[in-house]
């Protein structure tokens, strides 16, 4: 029998006397025991003063690095996670969802923390705001990590994904977690914990782990805290409601469970690709991880006319899932979580069936694969077919958290997104057309009630990962029922992890801040031309002013007939003194470039590697002929990329002969450490 230890305040802390039982889902057998008194203030005063301090001594892209070798060392361990989740009832397929699913989202985290958020400690939120005539008062908004501790309780159905999709972002923001797994499956969670800490890339108090309750943890939370929880909707609103977290403001994000349905669309006919991808899509979600996810589909929306076809194809489908022991490659669908589990599910499935009748499932599980039927907590999946699902409450407020399903008919598609928006707000609903104003209507009149909406058809169903699967760059959850809150979402996660600050002052102390240059700041002139310097010598605001060139009406024609850009704006005067927007013929937008990158560029080989691209840009006032144009080329964002280059970001703004701005731009350059 495992022995699940927590780990607080640095140390293990093993099972005491008033320890829980945990039990094989396969056998019902006790297989594992934890839980213990733990010392509250003790763990949330390790994760504040020392996580805390350690996390925030990294930067952003110093905590995704850390991110991937973390990804990377549970990866080359991860074995020994598969070798515990049969346990759980979970067959291998199931297990790829939890296991290689949480490390994917942690390789996305590190991947994104790196490619979208600064090589530094401060979040630059959006744009600079012009809050002043002259340019000298400014705003920008920044997100700066929390200073408190974030709280994870997660739900039994996946130990390990549960886990890592919370860490990986609040992790990146800087922000030291409390982990509390659901007891029924937390032996996998510990020991996806214990690989972690084995790495020894977490600085110490990053991460804990409760097994067992929580005690007075969520009295004692403050402002700087957050409590992330994923499960039912009555034990989120039993802990959302605590009169602690109200008073002080605590941070409380939902993820629960709801009633997410699929919609077949009114264009579908039975011999349509669309029809049978329709059909595999509902059965999936039906039996993976034995119907235990948060985003499986618990109604199927058909057309009237289809209500028989797609219930006889999906039955058909449903009852040749082969069921037992999921450590067998045979298996197609494992266990519920346990004996307790299963008996919520048949309460529940008992209270639709007095609205629906069944097409398959009924009755209790006869024959097993490799395994006594008589043991464990299996069930056979259900498909239920409710004809009046306008009359019916169960089917549209009731959740039956395992392989359960209902089917519907609906008349029109405004009757079909009514139908949807009755489970009072879900995570994903789902939408199998081939039509797109079908997949336009829906969205109109359910997007609101809906976190996802995943649209599947025969361009895509080659690739699309599939109605319930949340995918960490995208973000998970949704209103009313589902919680109201959000995760993942790539950088919009690590947001809720961040404080958002509004910053005003003038273009210096902006510059000073941020670490990006504004326009307006101090322009430094370097003594050598900016790209004879490395990366490191190089200053934020660093900036050359060049000399002019005139622009030639031969310069434009010679371009307007090189390139083929003949554009009637640059070689007819008549008809562009006609255009409002032109005071007669005018340079080409890209001709301008181009003798920008003439004016400022220097071309003897130096530590610049390569122009990388071009951002943001816009033209402010045409160029006529014989207009003299220069540039200003000023050092904007340096940002570490590999152990050779970084990635250099210029402002790059053309001016006229009164300098009046004509154009603006950004231009990112590779530029090496050494020479």
């Amino acid at each position: 029998m495992l022995e699940l230890q927590s780990f607080a305040a640095g140390q293990w802390v093993a099972p005491d006397a008033g320890a829980r039982q945990m039990f094989s889902a396969v056998t019902g057998e006790v297989i594992a025991r934890g839980g213990a008194t733990l010392d509250m203030q003790a763990m949330i005063d390790h994760a504040t003063g020392v996580g805390g301090p350690g996390l925030r001594a990294m930067n952003f892209h110093q905590r995704a690095r850390m991110l991937k070798a973390l990804a990377q060392y549970i990866d080359s361990r991860k074995e020994e996670l598969y070798a515990l989740n049969p346990l759980s009832g979970a067959t291998r397929a199931d297990g790829w969802i939890d296991i290689d699913g949480g490390i994917g989202t942690m390789f996305v985290f590190a991947s994104k923390g790196r490619r979208e958020m600064p090589d530094g400690d401060i979040h630059i939120d959006g744009g600079v705001e012009q809050l002043s005539r002259g340019g000298s008062f400014l705003g920008q908004h920044v997100a700066l990590p929390l200073r408190g501790v974030a709280v994870h309780i997660n739900a039994f159905n996946f130990p390990v994904w549960g886990m890592l999709e919370k860490l990986a972002p609040a992790l990146l923001a800087g922000v030291p977690c409390i982990v509390k797994p659901a007891t029924a499956t937390c032996y996998l969670t510990e020991a996806c914990m214990r690989i972690m800490l084995a790495s020894g890339l977490l600085p110490e108090g990053a991460v804990q782990l409760i097994i067992g309750g929580t005690g007075d943890l969520l009295d004692r939370l403050g402002p700087q805290d957050v409590v992330s929880f994923t499960g039912s909707a009555d034990t989120a609103l039993m802990l959302r409601s605590n009169p602690h977290l109200l008073k002080r403001g605590t941070r409380f994000i939902a993820e629960q469970d709801s009633l997410n349905c699929s919609i077949l669309g009114p264009d579908v006919t039975p011999d349509a690709p669309e029809f049978d991808l329709f059909v595999k899509e509902a059965a999936r979600e039906i039996t993976t991880k034995a119907g235990q996810k948060c985003t499986a589909i618990r109604r199927i929306i058909v057309p009237q006319a289809l209500l028989d076809p797609v219930g006889e194809a999906l039955a058909a489908r449903l009852q040749k899932t082969r069921i037992g022991d999921p450590a067998l490659e045979t298996t197609r669908m494992g266990a519920l979580a346990g004996a307790g589990q299963k008996r919520d599910v048949i309460t529940n499935l008992q209270k639709i069936a007095a609205e629906a009748r069944y097409l398959c499932g009924e009755g209790d599980v006869t024959e097993l694969d490799g395994l006594d039927p008589r043991t464990g907590a299996f069930m056979k999946p259900a498909l239920l077919c409710c004809a009046e699902p306008d009359d019916a409450h169960h089917i549209h407020e009731t959740e039956a958290f395992g392989p359960v399903s209902t089917l519907m008919p609906y008349r029109d598609l405004a009757h079909a997104t009514t139908l949807a928006n009755r489970g009072g707000g879900s995570l994903v609903a789902s939408v199998i057309t081939h039509d797109p104003k079908v997949a336009q209507t829906v969205l109109h009149n359910s997007g609101a009630w809906h976190g996802r909406l995943y649209i599947n058809d025969r361009d895509s169903m080659g690739e699309a990962t599939g109605h319930g699967s949340p995918l960490p760059h995208m973000i998970h959850g949704g209103p009313g029922r589902a919680g109201g809150g959000e995760e993942m979402g790539g950088i919009r996660g690590v947001m809720h992890y961040m404080q958002r600050v509004a910053v005003q002052g003038s273009p210096r102390m902006l510059t000073a801040i941020t670490g990006q240059w504004v326009p307006g700041a101090e322009e430094i002139t370097p003594e050598t031309h900016p790209f004879q310097l490395t990366f490191d010598e190089i200053e934020i605001g660093h900036t050359i002013k060049t000399a002019a060139r005139e622009v030639t009406l031969e310069d434009i024609e010679h371009f307007a007939h090189f390139t083929g850009d003949t554009f009637y704006a640059h070689l007819d005067d008549s008809a562009a003194a006609a255009n409002p927007f032109f005071p007669g013929r005018v340079a080409h937008g890209y001709l301008l470039l181009s003798f920008a990158a003439g004016l400022f560029v220097q071309p003897d080989p130096g530590p610049v590697l390569a122009n990388t691209g071009l951002n943001a840009l816009s033209f402010q006032k045409p160029v006529s002929p014989g207009d003299q144009l220069w540039v200003r080329l000023t050092a904007k964002r340096k940002t570490r990329r590999t152990e050779e280059y970084g990635e250099l970001r210029w402002n790059v703004t053309l001016y006229n002969q009164d300098d009046e701005q004509t154009a603006e731009y950004e231009l990112l350059t590779m530029v090496c450490y050494s020479r």
